[in-house]
């Protein structure tokens, strides 16, 4: 029995999305500031369900849900990336963010260009993509309780009654989770 509610009407894809090399540039208040502003911006043209999202420093993974019939998360991500990117270039001025031929033609290069996108198949599914989100800073050892970390859905998730607050995976989950 799944313990989410969700519409079955659109397509729900489960996200991964990696700094550029790798790089930490998720601890930074502005890119957050920035990625927040850009996922409202992208919203109000292209609407779509945040079911679930968690920001580690390096990385992030987030589940959407498409209106009926729309599939192009592509276009999203498009938008969302090049917003974030022009904003945070403009704020932050870092060249520390783009190599020299970056910097001379003036782009930010925060993001890997490709991306890890899984359609949801099922309830079963989506349940396990969701605890994987939520899960993921214990499994990359940033906290050792999932409720430790501020940058995730997982807090709104206990205030709706999804998730208890003492939620900290399963053996299961866990087991899967082991580097």
């Amino acid at each position: 029995m799944s313990r989410y509610f969700r519409p079955l009407a659109g397509s729900t894809y489960f996200f991964t999305i990696v700094a550029h090399q790798r790089r930490p540039i998720f601890c930074n208040p502005a890119i957050r500031s920035s990625l927040a502003q850009a996922i409202q911006c992208v919203r109000d043209t292209r609407p779509f369900v945040v079911d679930a999202w968690v920001l580690l420093p390096d990385h992030m993974h987030c589940i959407w849900t498409l209106p009926e019939g729309d599939v192009d998360y592509a276009t999203r991500w498009l938008v969302l990336k090049r917003y974030v990117s022009l904003d945070v270039g403009r704020r932050l001025q870092e060249s520390a963010f783009m190599d020299p031929s970056e910097h001379h033609r003036r782009e930010a290069n925060l993001w890997q260009r490709q991306f890890w996108e899984h359609q949801i198949r099922d309830d079963s599914d989506f349940d396990r993509h969701m605890d994987y989100v939520h899960f993921d800073p214990v499994k990359h050892r940033h906290v050792e309780r999932v409720r430790d970390w501020p940058h995730s859905t997982f807090h709104r998730h206990v205030r709706e009654g999804t998730y208890a607050m003492d939620w900290n995976g399963s053996a299961e989950l866990a087991r899967m989770c082991i580097d």
